[in-house]
């Protein structure tokens, strides 16, 4: 997907561009390609951008650590507001920043990224919590009673050291 010079959207027929997504992020590990379309219209004072795509994501479980497959749909919606870059030099060092000012803003002259716009959305839509299975127990960890040091259990990565603390230990004859 190439840029898009937001004037040039001002000649398109309703001030509108449709693209056709069929693409693969290196970023992000997916089974299939990202499918959809995303839509551009440029409103004036803001470009409004959505998009309806869908990929099949592959995952890590953060119970048991194993892969699995995972289906994302999404149809994000955004207004990204049309500004021009301020002069950095007339900006204070500091500044309090309320939570309205807290929105995407391009230069009207400037380009739209496309691509990187649906990769943040992508990414937005991957599950917080990543499960295989609700039912899933976990990294199975083996009960073995002989891996148990006065009560406390001892990992098996540990268990030269331990040979050589006892040898430390006995008396030499």
């Amino acid at each position: 997907m190439d840029k898009v010079y937001i004037p040039q959207l001002l000649q398109q027929p309703e001030k509108t561009l449709k693209l056709e997504i069929d693409t693969s992020f290196p970023e992000l590990n997916t089974l299939t390609p990202v499918r959809g379309e995303v839509t551009m219209v440029h409103q004036g004072t803001y470009l409004e951008v959505q998009a309806v795509a869908e990929t099949i994501v592959t995952l890590t479980c953060h119970r048991c650590l194993q892969s699995y497959n995972h289906r994302v749909s999404l149809a994000p919606h955004e207004l990204i507001w049309l500004e021009p870059d301020p002069d950095p030099t007339a900006l204070p060092l500091e500044r309090e920043v309320g939570v309205d000012e807290l929105v995407e803003t391009l230069p009207p002259n400037g380009y739209f990224y496309p691509a990187t716009w649906l990769y943040e959305q992508v990414c937005l839509a991957l599950p917080q919590r990543q499960v295989c299975d609700a039912n899933c127990p976990g990294i199975a960890v083996p009960e073995a009673e002989d891996q148990q040091v006065g009560g406390n259990p001892v990992d098996s990565r540990w268990s030269v050291l331990s040979q050589l603390q006892q040898q430390l230990q006995s008396p030499d004859t």
